[in-house]
């Protein structure tokens, strides 16, 4: 036991010394200034982050250049398809041998879809959404556009792609294909596809496509049986990597490199954006956790 002066006068060194060690603790960790969050650097060409119900930017990083976006057109494909009238998602659609001829000579991602299975709009959006079917969106562009051919039928489809553009007042979006395989005109930017996804996570239908990590889908086959198909979502990583991942949509492509739309909720706020042109799927994710964490903190 320590007495006398020489011991007082220790406790209150010891005292001082803890009391230091907690202000400089607090300016650590604690009561930072305001709005003092450290901008992430990402390894995407572009981003954009808003909070999601307030339409507030919170992070742009060339967020208004024209970028290729692979398949996160694949979002405004399912977009136009829930926004048709009187849709009956029960309705069954016929897989044509053309479907899985396009993705075997664009070396495509599909939800191998089988010739002569009957596979409803439903399990389309999820064949479209999940493992990113470039056949499933062939299908749907061949069932709700219109016209007396099949190419007909699909150059109004993405006719009616680029109104939902326009009715959004998207000013940097165009598309020239179904699913992001482009002809040279298949463009749009970080803010764009922001509020593309914004408005298209409005459907109860498409919220809960893209959060869904594994489906299991029974289809009826062309003899009258059945068969499952089980799909897993390209977005796995960070559906199942960030606390609170609501979505939404991968991409990439030789152009495009590697893209991710993404939205999470947390205590309440959503937080939602996109990347561009990131370097490897690792980093997309990657970059989607940074901007996201950076859009919570601020």
């Amino acid at each position: 036991m320590i007495t006398g002066i020489k011991g007082t006068r220790f406790r209150r060194a010891a005292a001082v010394t803890l009391t230091t060690g907690a202000v400089l603790a607090a300016g650590a960790f604690g009561a930072a200034p305001a709005g003092a969050v450290t901008t992430p650097t990402i390894a995407a060409a572009g981003g954009y982050v808003m909070n999601n119900g307030t339409g507030t930017t919170l992070y742009t990083k060339a967020a208004d250049t024209r970028r290729s976006t692979g398949s996160t057109t694949k979002i405004m494909t399912a977009k136009v398809v829930l926004a048709q009238s009187n849709l009956n998602l029960d309705a069954k659609v016929t897989i044509q041998k053309a479907y899985s001829d396009y993705v075997v000579a664009n070396n495509a991602s599909q939800a191998h879809l089988i010739v002569g299975d009957k596979v409803t709009v439903r399990q389309l959006l999820y064949g479209l959404m999940l493992p990113s079917g470039c056949d499933a969106a062939y299908a749907l562009a061949d069932k709700f556009g219109s016209g007396t051919t099949r190419a007909a039928r699909v150059k109004s489809f993405i006719g009616k792609m680029n109104a939902a553009a326009t009715s959004l007042h998207l000013t940097n979006t165009h598309f020239d294909s179904f699913d992001g395989i482009g002809h040279g005109s298949n463009y749009s930017t970080p803010r764009d596809l922001t509020k593309i996804a914004s408005s298209a996570m409005k459907n109860s239908t498409f919220k809960s496509i893209v959060k869904t990590v594994t489906t299991k889908q029974k289809v009826t086959t062309a003899s009258g049986g059945y068969r499952y198909y089980t799909w897993e979502n390209t977005n796995k990583p960070l559906l199942t990597g960030y606390t609170g991942t609501i979505g939404v949509k991968t991409g990439s492509g030789p152009e495009a490199k590697y893209c991710l739309v993404f939205a999470a909720t947390r205590d309440g706020k959503t937080v939602i954006g996109t990347v561009l042109a990131s370097t490897s799927i690792d980093a997309r994710t990657a970059d989607a956790k940074k901007l996201l964490n950076y859009g919570f903190a601020k």
